[in-house]
C-alpha cells in the first residue's frame, strides 16, 4: 500500500533520511518541523509545513488526510532534561497527547512513535535488553517517553488508534549533526574532521549499542507497515544488537581516518549509565527486519560524509 505519511521532525537526522526512504518507496509524504534541514535542501516531491508541536491549529492542519504518522520531535535530550522536567512534561508529553487526539479526529491508520532504546529502561539488569525488561529510567527524557508510549497503548484501548513504539539505541550517519550535543559517533568524527581532540566522559569504558541511520530507517518503515494482530507486540527494540565500548569506537575510527586522532577523558557523567544494547530478536521476527550495515562500513559512509561539509 502507498500511504500518505506525516512526519513531525521530518528535517532532523532521522526524519531526513526517513522522508527520503519513503519518498523512494512510493509514499506521499509530508514534513512538520520548526526549521528547515540543516544539510539538506527540500525535495520537490515533499509538502514542507513549518510549525510548533505545542500550536493545536497548526498541528490539526498537518494531520489532516494522512495514513502514516511518525512522530520523531523532541524538545529535551536525555542529559539536560533533568534540569527542566517540567518543561520536559509540557512540552513533550502533552502536546504529544494533544496530537494523539487530532489522530483519533482524522482517522489515522498508523502512528509510529520513536522512544529510547537507551533511556527507557534504566539502568539494565542483564544484557542484551529485551522490551519486558523493567523501565526505570534515571532521566526525565526517559520518564516522558515511556509515558507518551503508555498514552498510546491507552488510546489504542479507547479509540482504536494504530500505533508502533521503536525504542531505538544509538543511531548514526549521513546527515547526522556533528556540532550537535548527542550523537557519539557524529560528534566525535566531527571533531576529528575539525583537527580537534575528541572528548569522551568518563574512562571510554561505557558500552552502547549502535545503529546505522540507513537500518534504523527502514526499521521504522517496517513498524508503519507492520499488521498488529490481536495480543501481537507493539513495542519494538531497534538497534543492532551488539554493543562497543567508546574506546572500540575510537579504535575503530582510527581506521578509518588514520592514527593521527586524539583523545581527550574528562569526569563521567550521572546520566550515563554502564551498559546498554538492545535485544533485536522480537523486530528481526514481527518486523522482518535486520539491520545489514557492520559498524566500519557505516562509520566509514558517515565519515565521508562530514568529510563532504568541509568543517575547516
Amino acid at each position: 500500500m502507498k500511504a500518505k505519511a506525516l512526519v513531525i521532525g521530518g528535517n532532523g537526522f532521522i526524519g531526513t533520511n526517513l522522508v527520503q526512504l519513503l519518498v523512494d518507496s512510493g509514499h506521499q509524504v509530508r514534513v512538520f518541523d520548526r526549521y528547515p534541514s540543516r544539510f539538506q535542501s527540500p525535495l520537490p516531491q515533499v509538502e514542507y509545513l513549518s510549525g510548533d508541536i505545542g500550536n493545536h491549529g497548526e498541528m490539526e492542519e498537518a494531520v489532516k488526510g494522512m495514513d502514516w504518522v511518525f512522530h520523531l520531535a523532541y524538545t529535551t535530550l536525555p542529559q539536560t532534561s533533568n534540569d527542566d522536567p517540567v518543561y520536559d512534561i509540557r512540552s513533550n508529553i502533552a502536546d504529544t497527547v494533544q496530537l494523539l487526539t487530532e489522530c483519533v479526529k482524522t482517522k489515522v491508520k498508523k502512528f509510529v512513535f520513536i522512544s529510547s532504546g537507551g533511556t527507557v529502561y534504566g539502568v539494565p539488569t542483564v544484557c542484551p535488553i529485551k522490551e519486558d525488561h523493567p523501565t526505570e529510567p534515571i532521566c526525565s527524557y526517559g520518564i516522558s517517553k515511556l509515558s507518551i508510549e503508555k498514552y498510546l497503548h491507552l488510546f489504542e484501548k479507547l479509540y482504536g488508534l494504530d500505533y508502533v513504539v521503536a525504542r531505538i539505541s544509538n543511531p548514526y550517519g549521513e546527515l547526522q549533526n556533528p556540532n550537535a550535543k548527542q550523537g557519539a559517533i557524529g560528534v566525535f568524527l566531527g571533531n576529528v574532521a575539525r583537527k580537534q581532540p575528541i572528548t569522551i566522559w568518563g574512562d571510554g569504558e561505557v558500552i552502547r549499542d549502535y545503529i546505522y541511520i540507513g537500518d534504523t530507517v527502514k526499521a521504522l518503515l517496517s513498524c508503519a507497515e507492520y499488521k498488529a494482530k490481536e495480543n501481537s507486540p507493539r513495542i519494538f527494540n531497534i538497534g543492532h544488537g551488539e554493543g562497543h565500548t567508546l574506546n572500540e569506537i575510537v579504535e575503530v575510527i582510527k581506521e578509518v581516518v588514520g592514527p593521527q586522532v586524539e583523545v581527550k577523558y574528562t569526569p563521567a557523567r550521572p546520566v550515563d549509565v554502564p551498559v546498554n544494547v538492545l535485544d533485536i530478536k522480537r523486530a528481526e521476527r514481527y518486523l522482518n527486519w535486520t539491520p545489514q550495515t557492520g559498524l566500519k562500513e557505516g562509520i566509514t559512509r558517515s565519515w565521508n560524509w562530514i568529510n563532504s561539509l568541509q568543517l575547516i
